[in-house]
């Protein structure tokens, strides 16, 4: 029992930084959506809200990458050897700066034809366009912040990523005010403030990884190129970054498909989808932390202590996951309305939560395994899983359509997030070996 004790405060030190730092980063479009709602309107409010399944598409694929980065990296430091985590780094960080700089470019070109293939309201395209063009320029800048935030947290270290986002949400809503509200550049003054925050977070965290871990994650120390590194590494990381662009995919699909409903619809459920975003970090955070502390014992030999996590883990998720769930059932309509929403707008984003809230808790179990999963190296299988949800989802978003409307879309994700938890169980169970 002790043992469980010790763990679930670990993983409350672990994941606090990591639920911090998500809960600023959404500052970002919650400093974006709030004035340029109350100070340009609805219009250009959901003409933001529009973007956001585009630019996500690149931004989910990075977090993909870096994500199975990290895995690979805690495997290494529970073994004890550092000079591997330094050879990933040495490898990846070009190979993502590249790769990025290639995607942003064409994105930027040709986002004038993606939003209209999207059927972005007429409406919305004249102010959609500028701001997704100047968010696009910050997708390099978001590589290399996420590899370097990846492999601290692979060394245990959290509390990095949420100093660099503190310092550059702050920075954020003083250039939004700016921007915005006293100069009135509109939609475009907000996805600059965005931008230049970004790349203030990208030099802080960089500066920050350099002079703390000298030996392992300073940019000069890089000499050589290991071929192996990037095989093993891309072993890890391309799993989760394929599923993460074909979810992102499908989150165009159901862009698509919400623009159906009009210009009302639009506003109201891509503003609840800011507020779900930010409600739903806890449960996504814990099971991060649970993916590396279990990646880190799993490396170091140590079964007892990925049993712990897991225990521990469901405990914490199913606390966290209820609350949340209470509090957007009965709150998440004030949330919409924080954002100047009104009338039959804000109708649909109360109804939206009601009907969502209630999965809450079987999506938080989902991810509190899939962590566990992921963190002893079962990366494929979980990235698979996560497109077959995906699947679920839009084909019960056409199928409830007929019959429901608007409401089809939360629904649909209430479903998906039930057959997620379901598969997960049944892999754990599959798996008990490997966590003995």
């Amino acid at each position: 029992m002790s043992n469980n004790r010790s763990i679930a405060s670990e993983l409350i030190r672990f994941s606090l930084p990591l639920i911090m730092s998500g809960i600023l980063q959404q500052l970002y479009s919650w400093a974006d959506a709030f004035i340029v709602g109350h100070a340009e309107g609805e219009l250009q409010l959901g003409s933001i809200g529009a973007t956001t399944s585009i630019s996500m598409f690149l931004v989910n694929t990075i977090i993909g990458l870096t994500y199975g980065l990290s895995i690979m990296a805690a495997h290494e430091f529970g073994r004890g050897n550092r000079e591997k985590i330094r050879n990933i780094m040495s490898v990846f960080l070009p190979v993502l700066c590249i790769l990025y700089i290639f995607l942003a470019i064409p994105a930027i070109i040709l986002s004038g034809s993606i939003l209209q293939f999207m059927d972005t309201p007429d409406e919305m395209l004249e102010y959609s366009l500028p701001y997704l063009r100047i968010i696009l320029a910050g997708i390099p800048f978001l590589a290399l912040y996420n590899l370097y935030t990846a492999l601290l947290r692979a060394l245990g270290n959290t509390k990095a990523a949420f100093y660099s986002v503190l310092i550059s949400s702050v920075l954020n809503v003083l250039l939004d005010i700016l921007f915005v509200a006293i100069l009135r550049y509109g939609v475009e003054g907000a996805a600059a403030a965005t931008l230049i925050s970004q790349i203030s977070m990208t030099i802080f965290i960089i500066v920050y990884a350099s002079v703390k871990y000298p030996d392992i994650l300073r940019p000069r120390s890089y000499r050589t190129f290991d071929k192996n590194i990037l095989k093993g590494g891309l072993s890890y990381s391309l799993p989760p970054a394929f599923q993460n662009s074909v979810i992102s995919a499908g989150n165009l699909i159901l862009q698509n498909f919400m623009n159906s409903f009009g210009a009302v619809t639009v506003l109201a459920i891509t503003t609840a989808y800011r507020v779900d975003t930010i409600m739903l970090l806890p449960i996504l955070n814990l099971g991060a932390a649970v993916s590396t502390m279990t990646a880190q014992s799993k490396g170091s030999g140590d079964a007892d202590r990925i049993k712990s996590c897991l225990k521990s883990g469901i405990a914490m998720m199913t606390g966290v996951s209820v609350s949340l769930a209470l509090v957007m059932f009965f709150f998440g309509s004030a949330f919409v309305a924080f954002f100047g929403v009104s009338g039959e707008a804000l109708s649909v984003g109360r109804l939206f939560f009601k009907d969502l809230a209630c999965f809450y808790v079987l999506f938080g179990i989902a991810t509190l395994l899939r962590g566990v999963l992921e963190g002893i190296g079962d990366i494929t299988f979980c990235s698979i899983v996560g497109i077959i949800v995906l699947g679920i989802r839009i084909a019960f978003s056409y199928i409830l359509d007929p019959f429901v409307a608007g409401r089809a879309i939360a629904f649909a994700e209430g479903i998906s997030w039930t057959v997620f938890m379901l598969i997960m169980i049944l892999r754990i169970l599959h798996k008990k070996k490997d966590l003995q």
